[in-house]
């Protein structure tokens, strides 16, 4: 572990970092808001980063334990760094300004706010902005526009993209990171001009636009997207959340001209089968029971919902607390399924799922038919026994992730249905869970104990588990290096 090479790259991070607090100021500039919060903030993260640089003299190689603490604690920083305009603003104390911070920077969308429309639009356009930021990721984002100074970059982007599979679509990382950064923009404008043409100002269409592609679900309205009560807006964001679900280098093969990239994935069509089955579901619910009497807002409602939960996006256009039993049970099931893998989604990824329902359907057949010469195959390709090994170990860590976070909250004095859907909520980055964290209510009233474990959930659920758990592992740290300092 060289502690010189990440304590240097996470300076480079922080300076990085701060030139994205410009962009709220001006927000609050222009609407003739106070602009010290920002001014603050990004001083202090500034002077924090350049202390780094100078201070600590690196080495040029970099492993994956210097990629895993980076990412990790580049992750942290975010969140730190970015709960001081909240924190400078007089809006939150420092818990709760954790909490929302990272909750934006994780694209978790819960939120301990009471009423938004109360905030300043500078304090807006960061929440959106962090969401944005951290969608497809800060430090993919950071090997885009930095080269580093030549230190590699390859163990970052292992570490922190989500997902099973990351593909590398050039040889060289920082283009492959620079495509998906250029996708990303291109849908996120692409949704601004829409939601423009919808009636939305200017300022309303890009903090919905970058909360929706990062899978975030922060709004500026207390009542989320319902507020506008507006069905070509509600069918303009399913879209764009379908879409923020989908593997990224999908949309890059499709814009180049493959035609056909998105059916030749199994794993699209396995998301869109998943999809289309759990609307269906709830609808027929919602209209046996009498939720919805009405068949386009039965279709409309139960649409934009499912879509909002599996990609978990979050956002609401119903309470949908208040739906049959057999409908919110289907919800919190689908907040473990989350997006594709290489999509801006959370949970456990499509794919895991897909591989995991194969390999259940391979023990079946080995049952009846026990010398039978069976293999497990993806695209048709043979999956590897390391990879199955590496999805059990992935989901048993994630139940015991699951259930660890739950007994703590649990132990705070909170009933069980709040507090499991909540740790399923940050774990899996959607935003709200069920009863009191629901999606008409928020987490503000939660002791700061308990939003401490779920800040931890939203951290570690975003950077795959394995990520940060390794960090708390004795053999990491061992034999690691003490910063060589320059003065």
């Amino acid at each position: 572990m060289r502690t010189g090479t990440f304590l240097y790259i996470l300076g480079w991070f922080l300076v990085f970092f701060s030139v994205t607090l410009f962009f709220p100021g001006l927000v609050s500039y222009i609407y003739h808001e106070p602009v010290q919060p920002f001014i603050y903030s990004e001083a202090i993260t500034l002077i924090v980063g350049v202390l780094l640089i100078f201070l600590v003299k690196p080495e040029r190689e970099i492993g994956y334990r210097e990629g895993f603490a980076v990412v990790v604690f580049s992750w942290l920083a975010a969140g730190i760094f970015g709960a001081l305009p909240f924190v400078f603003s007089g809006h939150l104390g420092l818990v709760d300004a954790l909490f929302e911070s990272v909750s934006g920077f994780t694209t978790t969308g819960s939120t301990v706010f009471d009423s938004l429309e109360e905030l300043p639009r500078g304090l807006h356009f960061w929440r959106a902005l962090s969401q944005w930021l951290g969608g497809m990721g800060i430090i993919v984002l950071s090997l885009a526009i930095l080269p580093l100074l030549g230190i590699g970059g390859m163990q970052l982007y292992q570490a922190e993209m989500p997902g099973l599979t990351k593909d590398k679509l050039t040889p060289r990382i920082q283009d492959t990171a620079r495509i998906l950064w250029g996708v990303y923009s291109f849908f996120t404008v692409f949704e601004v001009l829409l939601l423009l043409a919808g009636g939305l100002d200017l300022y309303e269409a890009l903090c919905h636009a970058f909360t929706t592609m990062a899978t975030g679900g922060f709004s500026t309205r207390t009542a989320s997207v319902a507020a506008f009560d507006s069905a070509y807006l509600d069918y303009v964001i399913t879209f764009f959340m379908f879409v923020a679900g989908v593997n990224f280098s999908l949309h890059y093969r499709f814009l180049k001209g493959d035609l056909g990239a998105y059916f030749k994935s199994e794993e699209f069509k396995f998301y869109l089968l998943i999809g289309l089955a759990a609307v269906f579901i709830c609808m027929f619910f919602n209209y046996i029971y009498g939720t919805y009497s009405n068949p386009s807002l039965n279709f409309r409602y139960s649409l934009f919902q499912v879509w909002s939960i599996m990609t978990t996006t979050g956002y609401g256009t119903a309470d949908f607390d208040l739906w049959h039993p057999a409908c919110k049970l289907l919800l919190l099931i689908l907040m473990f399924f989350g997006g594709m893998a290489g999509s801006t989604g959370g949970g456990v990824k499509q794919i895991r799922f897909l591989i995991l329902f194969k390999f259940i359907r391979f023990q079946f057949r080995k049952l009846i038919h026990p010398k039978a010469v069976e293999i497990i195959r993806y695209e048709d390709k043979k999956v590897a026994e390391s990879i199955i090994q590496a999805i059990l170990g992935f989901m048993a860590l994630y139940g015991l992730f699951f259930v660890v976070a739950s007994l703590l909250v649990c132990a705070q004095g909170i009933d069980i249905i709040t507090a499991t859907s909540a740790v399923a909520a940050t774990l899996n980055n959607i935003g709200p869970g069920l009863a009191m964290v629901g999606p008409t209510k928020n987490f503000g009233w939660m002791p700061d104990f308990s939003k401490l474990v779920l800040t931890f959930c939203m951290l570690a659920g975003r950077l795959e588990l394995y990520t940060v758990a390794i960090l708390f592992t004795r053999s990491y740290w061992r034999g690691a290096r003490k910063p060589t300092w320059r003065f």
